[in-house]
C-alpha cells in the first residue's frame, strides 16, 4: 500500500512517500480502506519524536475516514462496506490502508450520513474540544469560555461547541490580525490578539475575568492565561504548540486566588477511558452531522504531500482544517 512514514525524527523532510505491506486487523479492530485522513499538530508531534522514537517505518495519522474492509475478531455493530470516521490512537491514517479499534469506529450512517471528507476532518479534533469542556473543562451552561489558538482546527470547532453546550459569552486568541479576522466566522464574542489578552478579558468581562480557558500552546500563554480566571476559574490544557520548557506553577496563587488547573490528552483516555472517549466523540461527531457545528476544511492535498501539510501547521501558518486525500 501507499504511505507516507519516517524512520528518524526530524523535520517535515524525514516523511517520505514509501510501499508498506497492508496491515490486517488484531481481534477488536478494524481493517478501512482510508479516503481522507485529517492534518493535526499531534502528528507533528509524533514525528518530532514526542511519542517516543520510530521504530522502523512508522505512519503517522491519528484520525481518518474511508470504507470497513475487514474485520478482526470479536468485532461487532460495524461491517465490511461501512463508511466510517475512526480516531487512530496508533496512527496509521497517513497510508492507503489503517487499523483503528472497534470503539472509535463510527459509521457514518449512524451520524445523519456525514460526507468522507468532512469525517475525515472530525473524529480527533472535535473530539478533543468536546473533551477539553465537557470533560477537563467541567463546562456548565451560562459560564464563560477564552480559547487560544482561536482560528486553528480545534479552536475553530470549540467555539461552536462551547455554544452547543451553553456557554454565555466565547472569547477567543491568534496571533495576528488575520487569524482574528478568520476565527470570528465562528461564533465568538470577540477575538483579541495574544499579546496582553488578559487586560482584553477583564475589559470584555467587566473585571470578572472568565470561566474556562482552552491552552494548547503553553510558556507565557499558560501563566497569563491565570490572570484572567474568574473565581472558580479553570485552564484546561491539551497541549504544547510553543514547544516551551514545562512550567513551575506556584501553589499559593492558585488558592488565594481560586484558580484550577486540568488537563486532557485524548491519548491517555483512549488506554484508561475509552468509553468516555467513545461518549465524547459521538456526542461532537452527532453535533456536526445535525449542522450545530461546522469542521471548516481550508486546505486539501495529495498524500504525498504530507510534508507540506504538516510544515505549515508547525510554522503557525495554518487556519482551519487541513486533510489529505488518499484514496484514488
Amino acid at each position: 500500500m501507499r504511505a507516507v512514514a519516517f524512520k528518524e525524527v526530524g523535520g517535515p523532510e524525514v516523511l517520505r512517500a514509501v510501499e508498506l505491506p497492508t496491515p490486517e486487523p488484531g481481534a477488536g479492530e478494524v481493517l478501512i480502506r482510508v479516503a481522507y485522513a485529517g492534518v493535526n499538530y499531534g502528528e507533528v508531534q509524533h514525528r518530532l519524536g514526542d511519542f517516543g522514537p520510530p521504530e522502523g517505518e512508522t505512519v503517522t495519522g491519528l484520525e481518518a475516514s474511508g470504507t470497513v474492509v475487514a474485520l478482526g475478531g470479536g468485532v461487532t455493530g460495524l461491517a465490511v462496506g461501512d463508511e466510517v470516521a475512526a480516531y487512530l490512537p496508533d496512527g496509521g491514517g497517513y497510508a492507503e490502508y489503517a487499523t483503528a479499534p472497534a470503539p472509535f469506529v463510527f459509521p457514518l450512517a449512524e451520524l445523519g450520513g456525514l460526507d468522507l471528507r468532512t469525517a475525515g476532518a472530525a473524529p480527533l479534533v472535535l473530539t478533543t474540544a468536546y473533551g477539553v469542556l465537557a470533560g477537563a473543562g467541567h463546562l456548565v451552561a451560562g459560564e464563560t469560555v477564552l480559547v487560544h489558538a482561536a482560528a486553528g482546527g480545534v479552536g475553530s470547532a470549540a467555539a461552536q461547541l462551547a455554544r452547543s453546550l451553553g456557554a454565555a459569552a466565547v472569547y477567543g486568541t491568534v496571533s495576528t490580525e488575520e487569524k482574528a479576522e478568520y476565527a470570528s466566522r465562528f461564533g465568538y464574542d470577540e477575538v483579541f490578539l495574544r499579546d496582553g489578552f488578559p487586560d482584553a478579558v477583564r475589559k470584555a468581562t467587566s473585571g470578572r475575568g472568565v470561566d474556562l480557558i482552552l491552552d494548547p500552546i503553553g510558556g507565557p500563554t499558560r501563566l497569563a492565561s491565570f490572570e484572567a480566571l474568574a473565581p472558580f476559574g479553570r485552564v484546561a490544557v491539551y497541549g504544547e504548540a510553543a514547544r516551551h520548557p514545562d512550567l513551575h506553577l506556584p501553589v499559593l496563587p492558585v488558592w488565594k486566588n481560586n484558580r484550577a488547573l486540568t488537563g486532557y490528552n485524548i491519548g491517555d483516555l483512549s488506554r484508561r477511558a475509552p468509553e468516555t472517549l467513545r461518549r465524547h466523540a459521538r456526542a461532537a461527531l452527532g453535533l456536526v452531522a445535525s449542522g450545530a457545528v461546522r469542521i471548516d476544511i481550508t486546505a486539501e492535498y495529495d498524500l504525498a504531500d504530507a510534508p507540506q501539510a504538516q510544515r505549515l501547521l508547525e510554522a503557525g501558518e495554518n487556519t482551519g482544517k487541513a486533510v489529505l486525500r488518499v484514496g484514488r
